[in-house]
C-alpha cells in the first residue's frame, strides 16, 4: 500500500510538472543564431563528380525554443548545392535539397547542416579551366536574415573512361595477348585502349581515368612536365605487348607544389584522401612492353606504384626509373616480376608490403636511391627490400627464374623493421651486390652466413650497417637526410660520377652520401 501510494504521489507530480510547461511554443528566430563557422569552403571538385559532404552546425544559445521561418540558397533552386538539415531534405521535385520552412531548434540547442555538391563546369563560363563557384546559405529573410558562404573550387578535366551498355549495364572491358601466343585474349579487366589522339598527356588539364587506361601494340604514351594524372578507385594504366610508357617530368622549383613533376595519384581532392594508400591500381607494365621511361614523377596512394612484368633478357631494360617518387601504397612500391629494371635517384617510403620486391629473379640495378619504409598503418609481412628467385603457384609447386642480377649502389635501405632487406633463392643463379649502401639489417640468427656473409666482398662491399639515416620526417614522406646520418660521405665515387646530381639537382661528386638526397642542415623548430 504505501508502494503504491509513492507511486501515486510521484505520478502526480510529474503530471503537475508537465502541464505548467510550454513545450510546443516556439516563437519565431529573431536573427541570433550562431554558427560553427562563417564560411563553408568544400574542397576542389572535378566537373560532374560529387564533392564529399561538408557539415555546418547551427546553434540557438537564447532560452526560448525558436522556429527558422526559411533555410534556402541564394541561388533558389538554380543554386548548384544541396543541403539536408538533421536528415531532412526539404521540400520536394525541384526545390528539394534547395528550401527548408518552418524549422525548429530548442532552446540550447544545435542542429547540422549537410551541404554537398556536383558542378558542371561547362556550365560557368570556366576561366582557365577552373572556376570558383560560390553561393550563400540564407537563414529567415528580411531584418532578421543571416548568412553563410559556401565556396567550391571547380576544375575541368579530360575524362577516360569505358563504355557501358544502357540495356545490360556491362561495362566495357580490355582485350589483348594474355598469354604470348600473338592473338588478343578476353579479360575481365575493365576500361579501354587509348586513341591515338589521346597519347599525349599535357599539363593543360588534369586528367581522370575510370577503369584501365590501355596502351596498344607499337604505341607509347607519352606523359608531359607537370601533368596531373587521377584515377578513380580499382583504376589504372596498362602497357600492354610492343606498348611504351614515357613520363617525362623535370625538376620543380617549388618542392610543395611540385609544378614540372608528373604527379600520379587518386580522384578524391579533399584533404582527407591526401595520404590515403590503396585508392587506385597500378601502372602496369605488362609482359611484352618495352623502353618504359619514367623521370621526375610522383607516384602516390596506389595499391601498387609500378608493376613490372618480364622482359628481363631484353636489350634494353623493360623500366627505367630517374628522379621520381613513390609512396604510400597499401602493397608494393615496385613489384618486378622476372623482369628489367634500372633505377636512380629513386625515392620510395611507406608501402603496405614491401617498397621494392625484386621476385621471380630478373636484372636489377638501382644506383644512389632510398629504398625506405616506415608504413606504420598495419602489420607488413616483407622488408622494405624483397629479392627472390621463385613463384609458387595455387598448388604450392616452386617455379625458378634466374637473377642474373642485383645491384644496390650507394644506396639506403632502411625502415622501422628489421632486417630490411630480404634475399631468398630456390635455384643456384642468384647474384646480387651490395656496394657502400646504408642497410638496416640486426639478426644474429642470420647474419655471418648464406646470401648475409657480410664479409664476403663479391656481395657486400663498402656497407654501412643499422647507423641512422635521420630522415628529415618519414611520416610525411620527407626524405632528405640530415647532416649527421649514417649515410654522409659513405658513397663511393665511380658510382656519384654515373649519378653526378641528387634528385634535387645538386652536386654530389665531391663527397657522395647514400641514398636520393644529399644532406642538409635541417633548421631547428
Amino acid at each position: 500500500m504505501k508502494r503504491l501510494l509513492s507511486f501515486l504521489l510521484c505520478f502526480g507530480i510529474l503530471l503537475l510538472w508537465s502541464s505548467c510547461r510550454n513545450d510546443f511554443e516556439f516563437t519565431p528566430s529573431k536573427g541570433n543564431l550562431e554558427f560553427a563557422q562563417d564560411t563553408i569552403y568544400l574542397d576542389t571538385v572535378f566537373t560532374n563528380i560529387g564533392s564529399s559532404t561538408y557539415n555546418l552546425k547551427v546553434y540557438n544559445r537564447s532560452d526560448d525554443d525558436i522556429v527558422i521561418p526559411t533555410i534556402q540558397f541564394e541561388n533558389g533552386v538554380n543554386s548548384r548545392y544541396r543541403m539536408n538539415i538533421d536528415g531532412n531534405t526539404g521540400l520536394e521535385d525541384a526545390q528539394e535539397g534547395k528550401f527548408f520552412e518552418d524549422v525548429e531548434l530548442l532552446a540550447k540547442d544545435s542542429l547540422f547542416i549537410f551541404i554537398e555538391t556536383t558542378i558542371d563546369i561547362s556550365t560557368l563560363g570556366a576561366l582557365e579551366n577552373q572556376f570558383l563557384y560560390t553561393d550563400k546559405i540564407l537563414f529567415d529573410s528580411g531584418n532578421n536574415q543571416q548568412d553563410i558562404d559556401v565556396v567550391t573550387l571547380v576544375k575541368d578535366a579530360v575524362f577516360i573512361y569505358p563504355s557501358k551498355d544502357d540495356t545490360t549495364g556491362i561495362v566495357e572491358t580490355l582485350s589483348f595477348d594474355v598469354d604470348g601466343d600473338g592473338t588478343p585474349d578476353e579479360t575481365t579487366l575493365e576500361g579501354r585502349f587509348l586513341t591515338d589522339d589521346e597519347l599525349t598527356f599535357t599539363n593543360e588539364k588534369p586528367y581522370v581515368i575510370y577503369g584501365y587506361a590501355g596502351v596498344g601494340a607499337g604505341k607509347t604514351l607519352t606523359m608531359e612536365a607537370g601533368a596531373r594524372v587521377h584515377f578513380h578507385a580499382d583504376s589504372g594504366i596498362i602497357i600492354t605487348d610492343n606498348g611504351s610508357l614515357n613520363i617525362n617530368g623535370a625538376l620543380s622549383t617549388d618542392q610543395e607544389t611540385l609544378e614540372n613533376e608528373v604527379i600520379l595519384e587518386g580522384d578524391r581532392l579533399e584533404p582527407l584522401y591526401e595520404d590515403i594508400p590503396g585508392q587506385w591500381g597500378t601502372i602496369w607494365l605488362y609482359n611484352g612492353s618495352e623502353n618504359n621511361t619514367i623521370n621526375y614523377a610522383t607516384i602516390k596512394n596506389a595499391t601498387i606504384g609500378i608493376l613490372s612484368e618480364g622482359n628481363q633478357d631484353a636489350p634494353s631494360d623493360k623500366l627505367t626509373i630517374r628522379n621520381s617518387q613513390i609512396y604510400n601504397v597499401s602493397s608494393f612500391g615496385i613489384l618486378g616480376r622476372a623482369t628489367s629494371i634500372s633505377a636512380e635517384n629513386l625515392v620510395i617510403n611507406n608501402a603496405g608490403q614491401s617498397s621494392f620486391a625484386a621476385t621471380y629473379g630478373g636484372k636489377y640495378n638501382v644506383t644512389h636511391s632510398t629504398i625506405a619504409n616506415y608504413w606504420n598503418s598495419s602489420f607488413r609481412e616483407y622488408p622494405a627490400l624483397l629479392i627472390n628467385d621463385y613463384v609458387l603457384d595455387e598448388n604450392n609447386t616452386v617455379y625458378t627464374n634466374a637473377l642474373i642480377e642485383a645491384n644496390f649502389n650507394n644506396c639506403i635501405i632502411y625502415g622501422n623493421d628489421n632486417p630490411e632487406f630480404s634475399l631468398e633463392n630456390e635455384a643456384d643463379e642468384f647474384n646480387f651486390k651490395f656496394t657502400n649502401c646504408l642497410l638496416r639489417f640486426n639478426n644474429n640468427d642470420l647474419s655471418g652466413s648464406g646470401n648475409y656473409d657480410f664479409e664476403d666482398e663479391s656481395f657486400y662491399l663498402g656497407n654501412v650497417f643499422n647507423e641512422q639515416p635521420y630522415f628529415e620526417n618519414t611520416s610525411e614522406n620527407m626524405m632528405r637526410i640530415g647532416d649527421d646520418s649514417g649515410a654522409n660521405g659513405i658513397g663511393l665515387s665511380t658510382f656519384a660520377a654515373q649519378v653526378p646530381y641528387d634528385i634535387l639537382e645538386i652536386s654530389r661528386t665531391a663527397s657522395p652520401d647514400a641514398g636520393a638526397y644529399q644532406s642538409v642542415v635541417f633548421d631547428e623548430d
